[in-house]
């Protein structure tokens, strides 16, 4: 119907100037008669250039005050004429939202005296609202006085509002479009010659496939994993989730009796139960450092057993694939590194909102000879910083494995507070010297979760 009205209405006359008032003049829909110029436009058949501006629509509060009238006139029709009326029975009759308004509106007019007594001031008054909300509504212009009023009053709001200008005939003008056959059926290549077939568009695109999309982790991961490559680091290999109690503790100086290595915080295997082989003279070493010492240490003093080390468990830590790149880091010549890993470690913890029995922990590393407190500092706030977590604070900690330890702390925007984001320290002389390394030669670190 509006394909109709368009074509024809353009076959005697030059064009149609504005097609939002074509559509109110033939009560047509203002939005299909946008689709129908848009297809024509595709086709040739007419040329059309776009409309774009502001009108004015009342808003839900507006439309009623427009239907029912406003609330400053219902409390004035409710004061008597004559004499007067108390505010408390006032409101008694009315409307709780009518009342508040109403009253506020018509003493700024200086309708009525307000007291605890209410009267008129004037007998009569018109409600300019509601005949101003009438005339928007109606297309009208208001003088901007009245706009601003009720703009203030949040009882009309400006609306985009998009539609065509200029509408003309096109090179392919007809005043009625041709239908083309779009299928290649038996009948249409029977009757080709009478009839006239689509044209093929080559560049068109086809539908679009549903796809996967990245878990929200995964896309936080590559933002890590960007950083750390950017700042220079090499990836350590994670793959095995498995790990033996002597990678994961021992080699990280953590003795065997520390509560972390206990079943209920840790899952151990079953089958098979027991690793199948570890380096034997790094095992000796282990073994003496943590009973007896070395290395500038007193040692815990206790009886190392290789059973504790030899059990299989689901790695806590990726700490455990660091230990294991720096003892083959220790077999050649020293070369300064720069280590990362992003994975999953398994605790066996209680499941609430802050803590899972699977998370993925974040871990970098960096070895180099003269290494102090204050370069693992600065690689922190560049770390972060690239993060968008410039302020950071540091707090003294404690880790089996590392002295000094540090915990980190990120002032958050948002919550307006201090937020621990992660955990960092220097791995300590007892842990890095067994392995092989130079004696000169330190180790920075840290991790922090994924998820958190």
């Amino acid at each position: 119907m509006a394909e109709a009205a368009i074509l024809g209405f353009l076959q005697n006359n030059e064009s149609i100037p504005d097609s939002g008032k074509f559509a109110a003049e033939l009560n047509l829909d203002h939005e299909e008669v946008k689709n129908v110029i848009k297809s024509l436009q595709g086709f040739r058949y007419i040329e059309a250039k776009e409309l774009k501006r502001e009108t004015l629509v009342l808003t839900d509060e507006g439309k009623k005050y427009a239907a029912e009238g406003s609330p400053e006139f219902h409390f004035f029709s409710a004061v008597p004429e004559e004499g007067s009326i108390s505010k408390d029975d006032l409101e008694k009759k009315m409307d709780a939202s009518v009342f508040k308004i109403g009253s506020t509106q018509a003493a700024k007019k200086k309708w009525v005296a307000m007291g605890k007594q209410v009267s008129r001031k004037v007998q009569h008054v018109e409600d300019k609202v509601k005949e101003s909300l009438l005339q928007i509504q109606q297309g009208l212009e208001l003088d901007q006085e009245s706009l601003n009023s009720l703009k203030a009053r949040k009882l009309i709001a400006s609306q985009g509002w998009t539609g065509y200008s200029d509408v003309k005939k096109g090179p392919s003008y007809a005043p009625k479009r041709k239908i083309f056959a779009t299928d290649l059926t038996r009948e249409n290549l029977q009757n080709w010659k009478e009839m006239e077939f689509k044209e093929y568009n080559f560049n068109a695109k086809g539908q679009p496939l549903d796809a996967g999309h990245l878990h929200p982790l995964l896309k936080v991961r590559k933002q890590f994993k960007d950083i750390f490559c950017q700042m220079g680091f090499e990836e350590m290999p994670t793959n095995n989730f498995v790990e033996s109690s002597f990678w994961n503790f021992d080699a990280l100086f953590q003795p065997q009796q520390h509560p972390a290595r206990d079943s209920h915080d840790t899952f151990f295997l079953k089958a098979p139960s027991t690793t199948r082989e570890l380096p034997e003279d790094y095992v000796e070493r282990v073994k003496q450092v943590h009973e007896s010492g070395g290395y500038g240490s007193r040692g815990y003093n206790y009886d190392w057993k290789r059973e504790e080390a030899n059990k299989n468990l689901l790695r806590t830590h990726t700490t455990a694939v660091s230990s294991r790149m720096l003892y083959a880091l220790a077999k050649g010549p020293f070369t300064p590194k720069k280590y990362f890993s992003i994975d999953r470690v398994f605790r066996n913890e209680a499941v609430d909102r802050t803590h899972l029995a699977e998370f993925h922990q974040i871990e970098g590393l960096i070895c180099d000879r003269g290494l102090t407190l204050g370069d693992l500092i600065g690689v922190l706030q560049a770390f972060f910083s690239r993060l968008g977590m410039p302020k950071l604070r540091f707090k003294p900690a404690y880790n089996p494995y590392t002295e000094p330890s540090m915990e980190i702390f990120s002032y958050h925007e948002g919550l307006g507070k201090w937020v621990e984001i992660g955990n960092s320290g220097m791995f300590r002389p007892e842990m890095l010297q067994p392995m092989g390394l130079p004696d000169d030669v330190r180790v920075i670190a840290w991790g922090l979760s994924l998820e958190r």
